[in-house]
């Protein structure tokens, strides 16, 4: 066993976040640690280290229940034996912390999606991601004139496609369901680009940025 029980790189944001975000937000922690999480919003993200959703909405501890895959992926409720991760994090969200929102963020660029149709090196041959992101590729007839104009429009509208396709996902989860239309539950999707670093929110209109200023 090494003697260096963390790798250099984690030892060093560790004590960056004792010298400096802890003391910072002591009495935050404190009051967590005593209270227990109250987040108001759920985020389905994808696993990409280049997305964080704390990062990306700028978010304090306790703000954001997060759960993160490849690809952001909601599963249809299956309520059986099975082990359900995502489905479980989405229960004790909606039942346990009563959040007010289910966010699904995608992002650009992302594997998952790119390996889903061709984009990104196969998976098919592995044990477990490809199986989880084999239900994308029938995304692929729903495209337009308009996204097949060249790869980067093709890809940007899968993403955004996959975003929609959890978020129907998530209706089907029948306690979701009866939420939204009672008004106690709002369902929104969001897209990330990495490289701008700009948002860009699914509305009753499609796809728009979000303004970034006040």
């Amino acid at each position: 066993m090494d003697a260096q029980p963390l790798p250099d790189d984690l030892l060093a944001g560790y004590r960056r976040f004792r010298a400096g975000r802890y003391p910072a937000d002591a009495e935050r922690y404190r009051r967590l640690g005593a209270e227990g999480q109250s987040p108001r919003t759920m985020v389905i993200a994808c696993s990409d280290s280049r997305s964080a959703p704390e990062a990306v909405f700028d978010a304090a501890p306790g703000e954001l229940f997060v759960v993160r895959n490849v690809a952001a992926l909601v599963p249809e409720y299956a309520p059986d034996a099975r082990h359900h991760a995502a489905s479980a994090a989405l229960e004790y969200a909606v039942h346990v912390l009563g959040v007010t929102t289910v966010m699904v963020l995608g992002h650009g660029r992302c594997g998952g999606v790119g390996a889903a149709f061709g984009s990104a090196p196969p998976l098919t041959a592995t044990d477990f991601i490809g199986a989880w992101v084999s239900g994308l590729r029938d995304l692929e007839a729903l495209l337009g004139p308009d996204d097949l104009a060249g790869p980067e429009a093709r890809r940007t509208r899968l993403e955004h496609l996959t975003v929609e396709q959890s978020l129907a996902r998530l209706r089907t989860f029948p306690w979701v369901r009866s939420r939204e239309a009672a008004g106690a539950l709002a369902l929104r999707g969001a897209w990330f680009d990495i490289a701008l670093g700009e948002l860009h929110a699914l509305g009753a209109d499609g796809w728009e940025p979000v303004p970034a200023g006040a």
